[in-house]
């Protein structure tokens, strides 16, 4: 498992658990969400805030494959942000990944409560499948998050459906079934519930 450590407070933490700060004319600092929601509070001026590190919880999906999700919660100002998401060998968020927005001073076990539910309701339903011509549109709908494919020259992106990358060009010939139908394309805040 690769670490980094916070500039902070020195501690080895996975690098999901980092937060990338920057200021005008200054090089970057590498924080972890702890230090990192410290002195969000700080500058919010949130005397009680206090970070909770949940553990990570397993979910099936439709199919009953079980999905091992991460957690972090990220102080904005006055709003709080509590994450979920799968994580690769080499620790960096892939797969499904969810976000609540909740007040800093909310209870942040009801926050995960939502979130959860939030997340079993999406892993209860499956948009694509594997069949002979290749991933197929089970529906009519397909939900999912467009995501950068990873290539530094490339200005595609590629989208994570079912938990599961799809290239562009991929989720073209999905489209392809429905030839000379009308789609209608709505992209919405990762918070919101789709």
């Amino acid at each position: 498992m690769s670490v980094s450590q916070c500039a902070a407070c020195g501690t080895n933490v996975p690098p999901y658990e980092t937060v990338k700060t920057t200021n005008e004319g200054l090089s970057g600092r590498l924080l972890c969400t702890a230090c990192f929601n410290r002195e969000m509070a700080h500058h919010a001026g949130i005397d009680n805030f206090g970070s909770i590190r949940f553990e990570p919880v397993h979910l099936n999906d439709a199919n009953g494959v079980a999905h091992e999700f991460h957690f972090r919660t990220l102080l904005f100002g006055d709003k709080l942000s509590l994450e979920s998401f799968e994580s690769t060998s080499d620790d960096e968020p892939s797969g499904y990944r969810f976000q609540i927005i909740g007040d800093p001073l909310a209870d942040q076990f009801v926050l995960l409560g939502m979130l959860i539910e939030k997340m079993r309701r999406s892993l209860a339903v499956i948009h694509i499948r594997d069949t002979d011509l290749g991933l197929q549109i089970i529906d009519d709908t397909v939900r999912g998050r467009i995501e950068w494919d990873g290539s530094d020259d490339s200005r595609m992106p590629c989208v994570v459906i079912d938990g599961r990358r799809v290239e562009w060009n991929e989720l073209g010939h999905m489209l392809m079934t429905f030839e000379g139908w009308q789609f209608k394309l709505e992209v919405h805040d990762p918070s919101d519930e789709m």
